[in-house]
C-alpha cells in the first residue's frame, strides 16, 4: 500500500540553468513499429526519476535511446546542454538477465572497468584509479567482497557492484533498467540506500520500475510511460486515476475508498501490486 503521507527526506541539488537531460520530441521506431512516440521531458541535475509503466511500454527502449544504444528515429536528446557527451559520463546498467554472471571476473575488476573511459583501454590503472575503486566499494558496503567472483554474489550485491562502478567511473548520469527484479525486500532496500549515496555526488538517476509504491517513496519525480509520456511529475500529481488508466489500460483496477484515496492493482506486470495513492 502506498501511503499518501509517506515521504523520504531528500537533499536534492538546486535546479540549475542547464538541465542534466532534455528530451525533445523523441520517437523510436523498429521498422514499422513505433516503440516510443514524441517523448519530451527535462530532468534536473541531481534528480532521481522513476520510469513506470506496463511491460512493452518502452521503458528499456527509452533508457537505451538516452544511453546512445538505440538509434532515435526523430527528435533530440541533450545532455547537460549539448547533444554529444563523452561515454564515461553515462553509466548504463541493463537488466540482470542480460548479464553473464559466470564470466570469471572479480568485483574489483568490474568496478575498475568504470575507469576505462578515463584512463584509456590500454593504459594500466594508476594508484589513484584503484583508490577510487576501493572508495566506491566502501560507499556501497562491498569492500569486503572486492576479490569475490561477481557470480558468487547475491542479486542485490551484484546491483550494488554496478552502482560502485558508476561511482568509480565518475558518471554524471546513471540509467538503471529494472534493477529490483528478482530481489528480495532487504536487497531492494540495499539498492535504495546505495542510490541515496549518489545524491552526494549530484549524479542524475533514471530508473525503470514496476512498483508504484517505490516510485512514489524514493524518487523525486515519476514518468508514466506507455509508448508515449502520459505524465511526468511528483508521484502525488502524476498518479491520478486518469493517468493510471491511460498508462495501464485494461490491466489496471481502480477502487475508491471512503477517505478519497485510490487503490491500484496492476494484474499485468505484478499481480501482487496493491498501491494506495
Amino acid at each position: 500500500m502506498v501511503e499518501p503521507s509517506v515521504s523520504v527526506v531528500r537533499d536534492v541539488a538546486p535546479v540549475t540553468a542547464v538541465p542534466a537531460l532534455s528530451l525533445h520530441h523523441v520517437t523510436v521506431r523498429y521498422r514499422q513499429h513505433e516503440a516510443l512516440h514524441d517523448i519530451s521531458a527535462t530532468i534536473n541535475v541531481g534528480e532521481q526519476v522513476a520510469i513506470v509503466g506496463p511491460n512493452g511500454a518502452g521503458k528499456s527502449t527509452l533508457l537505451k535511446a538516452i544511453a546512445g544504444l538505440q538509434p532515435i528515429s526523430s527528435g533530440t536528446v541533450r545532455y547537460f546542454g549539448v547533444e554529444r557527451i563523452a561515454p564515461n559520463e553515462i553509466a548504463y546498467v541493463p537488466q540482470r538477465l542480460q548479464i553473464d554472471w559466470r564470466f570469471p571476473v572479480s568485483v574489483s575488476d568490474v568496478v575498475l572497468m568504470g575507469r576505462v573511459g578515463r584512463i584509456g583501454l590500454f593504459r594500466r590503472p594508476s594508484r589513484h584509479d584503484r583508490l577510487l575503486v576501493q572508495r566506491a566499494l566502501e560507499r556501497v558496503g562491498l569492500a569486503a567482497f572486492a576479490n569475490r567472483q561477481i557470480g558468487q554474489l547475491s542479486g542485490g550485491q551484484q546491483q550494488r557492484v554496478f552502482l560502485a562502478r558508476a561511482l568509480a567511473q565518475e558518471a554524471r548520469l546513471l540509467l538503471m533498467d529494472e534493477p529490483l527484479v528478482g530481489l528480495d525486500i532487504p536487497s531492494q532496500d540495499e539498492i535504495f540506500r546505495a542510490l541515496a549515496t549518489l545524491r552526494q555526488e549530484d549524479v542524475t538517476v533514471l530508473t525503470a520500475l514496476h512498483d508504484l509504491q517505490q516510485a512514489a517513496r524514493y524518487f523525486d519525480r515519476v514518468m508514466l510511460l506507455n509508448r508515449t509520456l502520459i505524465a511526468f511529475g511528483p508521484a502525488r500529481e502524476a498518479f491520478t486515476a486518469a493517468n493510471l488508466v491511460a498508462t495501464y489500460g485494461g490491466h489496471l483496477h481502480l477502487l475508491s475508498s471512503g477517505d478519497g484515496l485510490l487503490t491500484v492493482a496492476d494484474s499485468c506486470c505484478n499481480p501482487s501490486l496493491d498501491n494506495t495513492l
